[in-house]
């Protein structure tokens, strides 16, 4: 029996070794989206919220950055503040866990139980423009329940999304995704496609929130501290003249439902020059963002480093 030269042996135990990964991966996260479905609704979100506390423990990287991130943005705080927001991020996260798995039983007839729109005239004048309308929204609350709730409503939208790194995972998570109507378009290979769902007429949603590479983004004032941010959303409607309607989702105690609020489309800034205008557009669009998480500091994820990328020159702002 011939034997395989070395590198080709290798190659092979690694490929393996990969596939038996992903199978692994894929069918832990089938196993606990079918198993959370299962489950009623509220003991869901609270399994969920006591799961999420739980995988937090084990990663005290992510608490010591979303300490420090509360630090930067809010530093009048006391310690005893952000533990509060941290605690409250986490129960979302977990309630967002829940809610994802629960997808395939929300439809058109029931989704009114669990998500309210609020000023839903804000889109509805946008998109009556006929140019697209480019869904500025973040990481609040329970964000993937915001574009799926918005299909059920009637209104289906196109969200750019990064793969995830095993592919089975990803065609899972795209599949719950698109139950209500929604379609995704890959990060990496967005300009093409959004361009062309702008034109006819389509929506757009954009997670403009998190730290952006250098080459990605412009530098703009972020509670204070430059962060960079992507300039795609900017120089899509500026080169479309798409509305930008800032839309977040979030959690109403009183009500006990999620608030999906859309506010009135951003007014673009237009001097003629193209670095000034992508430059002011972003900055406006961030404020906005940064408004939003005033109101609701524990429902944003502070877990994520979005000061990470710095201007050239200055100091790491994180320890790790």
């Amino acid at each position: 029996m011939p034997v395989l030269p070395e590198p080709l042996a290798s190659g092979n135990l690694l490929q393996h070794n990969l596939r038996v990964r992903e199978r692994l991966e894929y069918a832990a996260v089938w196993l606990l989206l079918t198993m959370i479905g299962a489950m009623p609704r509220p003991l869901a979100r609270f399994a969920g919220a006591r799961a999420a506390a739980f995988l937090l423990r084990l990663r005290p990287g992510l608490r010591r950055a979303a300490m420090e991130n509360l630090r930067l943005a809010f530093p009048e705080w006391s310690k005893k503040q952000r533990r509060a927001a941290i605690r409250g991020m986490v129960r979302q996260l977990g309630w967002m866990g829940a809610e994802f798995a629960h997808f395939p039983s929300y439809t058109k007839k029931n989704i009114e139980r669990i998500v309210l729109l609020d000023g839903f005239e804000n889109f509805a004048s946008a998109q009556g423009r006929g140019k697209g309308v480019l869904f500025l929204t973040g990481h609040m609350s329970a964000w993937e329940l915001a574009p799926f709730a918005q299909a059920l409503f009637g209104y289906p939208l196109h969200f750019l999304v990064r793969a995830i790194d095993n592919p089975r995972v990803d065609a899972l998570v795209t599949r719950y995704r698109c139950l209500s109507g929604n379609s995704p378009i890959e990060k990496n290979q967005s300009a093409r496609a959004v361009l062309k769902v702008l034109a006819a007429g389509g929506t757009v949603g954009i997670l403009a929130d998190h730290n952006t590479l250098l080459s990605e983004g412009v530098f703009v004032d972020f509670f204070g501290i430059p962060a960079c941010t992507t300039a795609g959303l900017a120089r899509f409607a500026l080169h479309t003249d798409a509305a930008v309607v800032p839309g977040f989702l979030h959690w109403d105690a009183a009500l006990r439902k999620y608030r999906l609020c859309f506010e009135p489309a951003v007014e673009l800034v237009r001097t003629g020059n193209d670095a000034t205008d992508i430059c002011e557009n972003t900055q406006r669009f961030t404020r906005v963002v940064e408004n939003c998480i005033r109101r609701n500091p524990d429902q944003w994820l502070w877990l994520h480093r979005r000061w990470k990328t710095r201007p050239p020159g200055a100091p790491p702002l994180y320890k790790d």
